[in-house]
């Protein structure tokens, strides 16, 4: 029997030859399996690579064999993960705004190492299709690890938070350094959110990752606020903070008609109690941050939707419509804004 060269890497060539080239649609005959490994300066004969892929299933590798007639194929069936669960990682990785587009291309360049070449172009097609803004800070990846270290090792940290000009450039909201005590990172709108509590304003807080700049872990400090964080369920705060801005959280009863049902699951969780009303409507009462962005929700719901109390909330939501109808109302009539 002649000796080839290469035989101590053929086994975990011939594994990766499989696992890039082979998928549920797609197998290799045992001479394509050879002439692969010549590729890598390997010979082989058909006899070694029965022999390589018995070793490789009993390593745990699941080759199997497709018959068509006199042709045999064989191919890498299952893996770690599926092509439909990378989909949704995906997409998930290139709807983050949070993600500079680099780095959202090289870390869905690493996915697609988990599947098939075959498999991979029907990934990138679906990063073209789910093309979305993107953040600009550069050292995203940084932030996120000091802050999960902070975060287990009861440290404080700080930071400077920016903000957007009218120049579409980031400035310094403040000058002063941001110090904050970290306790969990929230994954809303497509970003993520850092939820910490500030001893300044004596209460939890919460700040765009991608935002911060020059992040510090304080290791002589602390962590303050754990009995305030304790008290908080992290559910019914992403769902009573709209759009993740802050404000007074005030009980809050609304009127809903029945086709909005799943609208309010959406929102608020299965679990909230829905009130009956009469004409088929049910009632919900849940605490609520008062911001712009619920008035805009309201808004969006139109006559669907009415604010039953407190009257100071049903109030400041009339007031807000008033004053976009008056807006509208004076360009219409050509009046000067």
């Amino acid at each position: 029997m002649p000796k080839h060269q290469g035989q101590k890497k053929k086994l975990i060539v011939l594994a990766r030859i499989l696992q890039e080239r082979t998928d549920l649609q797609t197998g290799m005959t045992t001479a394509e399996l050879m002439s692969a490994l010549l590729e890598y300066g390997i010979g082989s004969e058909r006899k070694s690579i029965y022999n390589d892929i018995e070793t490789l299933r009993s390593l745990g590798y699941d080759i199997r064999l497709q018959r068509k007639g006199t042709e045999c194929r064989y191919y890498l069936a299952s893996r770690l993960f599926e092509l439909a669960e990378l989909k949704i990682l995906v997409d998930a990785v290139q709807s983050s705004r949070f993600l500079p587009a680099d780095q959202t291309s090289r870390l869905i360049e690493k996915l697609e190492t988990l599947c098939s070449r075959r498999q991979a172009h029907v990934l990138q097609r679906q990063v073209y299709v789910a093309n979305r803004p993107k953040s600009m800070n550069k050292s995203i990846y940084e932030t996120i690890d000091v802050l999960h270290e902070a975060m287990s090792g009861g440290a404080q940290v700080s930071f400077f938070y920016m903000e957007w000009t009218a120049q579409k450039t980031l400035r310094r909201r403040r000058q002063e350094r941001y110090v904050v005590s970290p306790y969990a990172l929230i994954w809303q709108d497509e970003c993520y959110y850092l939820l910490a509590y500030d001893s300044a304003a004596q209460g939890l807080r919460h700040y765009r990752v991608d935002k911060m700049e020059e992040l510090c872990r304080l290791e002589e400090t602390p962590r303050e606020g754990l009995e305030e964080f304790k008290k908080l369920n992290l559910a019914a705060y992403t769902n009573t903070t709209f759009g993740m801005f802050g404000g007074k959280t005030t009980s809050v009863t609304i009127c809903f008609d029945a086709s909005l049902a799943g609208v309010v699951i959406d929102r608020f969780g299965k679990e909230v109690m829905f009130l009956p009303r009469s004409e088929g409507k049910f009632a919900v009462t849940q605490d609520i941050v008062v911001s712009p962005q619920f008035m805009g929700w309201m808004a969006g719901l139109g006559t669907l939707a009415k604010i039953e109390a407190p009257v100071a909330v049903a109030n400041a939501f009339a007031a807000h419509c008033i004053d976009l109808a008056a807006m509208y109302q004076s360009k219409a009539n050509g009046a000067p804004t």
